[in-house]
């Protein structure tokens, strides 16, 4: 009776992962918005999604089902932009919120922290962006987001974000995971940041080191607004699809 019970569970994980990872593949196959500094690349649909794939698959099979649905789209004609290693933002964030669902907030702030040190300490990384006003100019750090991120995360909205979306509450859990969503895309944007100034410098050598103050000089005032738009439209999308399968994956909570 044990092993029909685990032949089950197990055929129902490959299921969630074989369906996961083509509804990735395909989002992945449809661009939005230009990348900046990277030539014919693009931002996907399937930026939308992947944070939701933590929460409702959890850490491990939301992350495999990005990583493989990514090389999929690699197969399919997807371009190659970091050199294979395209799933790591996705990946980043799905593990993120996955193990936030399990109430295990150590881990994401220790991966959180790790990033945001890694990506100030890049020799690449504009720590200050010298913004023009009037007459004079102020200097504001590129990461003040991420530095904000982080304070939300360690806050208790950051815990209190993962029992609010296990609740049958619709505004809890729009709000649950409007505040996770938003945890988990600006550390997507952290690992695709060092991806970007890491691979595209060298080994690459498509951008010229000289050229990167200017590309976050002017990512600086679009990046809160493309993040800001992530989270509003995974919340459309996330809220109605946990509430229609909370059931098969999430314990409900009052």
């Amino acid at each position: 009776m044990v092993n029909i019970i685990n032949n089950a569970a197990k055929t129902k994980i490959i299921a969630f992962i074989s369906i996961f990872t083509a509804l990735y593949a395909v989002l992945r196959l449809i661009p939005t918005v230009p990348m900046i500094g990277a030539s014919g690349a693009a931002f996907s649909l399937s930026d939308i999604i992947a944070p939701i794939y933590g929460i409702i698959l959890g850490p491990y099979i939301g992350s495999l089902s990005i990583m493989l649905g990514t090389f999929l789209a690699m197969a399919l004609g997807k371009p190659v932009v970091f050199m294979f290693l395209d799933f790591l933002p996705a990946t980043i964030g799905a593990l993120a919120l996955g193990l936030l669902i399990k109430r295990k907030w150590v881990p994401v702030i220790a991966l959180n922290i790790a990033l945001l040190a890694a990506f100030l300490i890049h020799p690449l990384t504009s720590i200050f962006i010298d913004v023009p006003i009037g007459s004079t100019t102020v200097s504001f750090p590129f990461a003040w987001l991420h530095i904000v991120t982080l304070v939300l995360l360690i806050s208790p909205l950051g815990r209190k974000a993962a029992q609010w979306v296990k609740t049958n509450n619709t505004t809890k859990i729009a709000t649950g995971i409007a505040i996770m969503v938003f945890v988990g895309t600006m550390m997507q944007h952290l690992m695709g940041n060092l991806l970007f100034e890491t691979i595209m410098a060298q080994p690459l050598g498509s951008i010229p080191v000289e050229a990167y103050p200017g590309i976050w000089t002017f990512i600086f005032p679009v990046y809160p607004v493309e993040r800001l738009a992530l989270v509003a439209l995974a919340v459309v999308v996330g809220a109605p699809l946990l509430r229609v399968l909370k059931k098969s994956f999430l314990p409900t909570e009052q």
